[in-house]
């Protein structure tokens, strides 16, 4: 009887060694979430993103690495240096192409897809006093186009293009991030920002409580001329102090894009934990309350993660 009480603990013991072997050979995962400058959208949604991922996917654990946003999110995938990184969707497309004047050397060819998440808005906002209020009248005027290469300069160069102007056109060209380039306008040496985000970024809520600005308008036909993965699309009266009305301009749709060397388990996991845990992504920005299920696979530019495709067929979407 005593032996075989003492087998039997012996076989619990070794059953628990066994398990706690098993889950160490397992092991911890890491997740290393790209992000974008600490004032814009994707800093805090990527933040928000790594808590649920640590929160909820066993064995994992987190950071969240502030970036250039999307062009260096990109290139880090493509190097395996991060797991799961925010872009826009012209960004991915010309990344899959390999496109060296938007700073990829070559095809990127193990970027895969996640999920469509949220429109960016391109939000140009002008001092009043610079007078700037459309497109041609940026003309002469000193502009912040984004960190040199990043995706919003990207649309910067696309939206100038599509209405017949360059850099050249402009009075002084500034490469800035979101941050420094509202900081230069409160101190006068800058006339306007392009700024490619969610409705409601940090910078120009910060902007627009500092000093009267105007937001310029992109008309309509911008759109039309880019093409997709641009649309039409309206920053709605009273998103910034002081707008008292609607303003036309252009949107391009955010992805999370992850790499071929990801798991299928965990690319599952971070595809399931990010539409099960919604309300904890726009709990820390308005921008999430346009993530819908529902459009996570449209206009992906880059083959799907086999991990994510798993969690859409689940849900009838595939």
């Amino acid at each position: 009887m005593h032996f075989s009480r003492l087998s039997t603990l012996a076989a619990a013991a070794l059953a628990a060694s066994v398990a706690f072997g098993t889950s160490g050979a397992r092991a911890e995962q890491f997740v290393n979430v790209l992000t974008g400058g600490t004032s814009g959208v994707y800093y805090p949604l990527g933040v928000a993103l790594s808590k649920i991922y640590g929160d909820k996917i066993p064995d994992v654990r987190t950071q969240v690495q502030a970036t250039k946003a999307s062009v260096e999110n990109l290139n880090l995938l493509q190097q395996g240096k991060g797991e799961i990184g925010f872009s826009l969707g012209d960004s991915v497309k010309l990344a899959a192409e390999g496109d060296a004047d938007a700073g990829f050397k070559a095809p990127l060819d193990k970027l895969r897809g996640i999920a469509a998440i949220y429109p960016n808005f391109i939000q140009i906002v002008a001092t009043k006093d610079s007078g700037v209020t459309s497109l041609a009248d940026l003309k002469g005027k000193s502009l912040s186009v984004g960190a040199p290469k990043s995706g919003t300069e990207l649309n910067a160069r696309a939206i100038l293009e599509a209405a017949s102007m360059s850099y050249e056109d402009l009075g002084k060209t500034e490469y800035l991030p979101f941050a420094e380039s509202v900081e230069l306008i409160k101190n006068r040496q800058l006339d306007a920002t392009l700024q490619s985000a969610g409705l409601g970024v940090a910078s120009l809520k910060d902007l627009s409580t500092s000093l009267p600005v105007s937001l310029v308008a992109v008309p309509a036909e911008v759109a039309t001329a880019l093409g997709a993965p641009y649309i039409a699309a309206t920053i709605p009266a009273g998103t910034y102090e002081g707008q008292t009305e609607d303003v036309p301009t252009v949107a391009v749709v955010n992805f999370l894009v992850t790499h071929s060397e990801v798991s299928d388990d965990l690319a599952y996991e971070m595809t399931k934990q990010l539409f099960e845990n919604l309300p904890e992504m726009q709990a820390a920005h308005n921008a999430a309350k346009d993530i819908k299920l529902e459009d996570a696979t449209k206009g992906m530019p880059i083959p799907l993660h086999p991990g994510a495709e798993r969690y859409y067929k689940e849900k009838g979407m595939l």
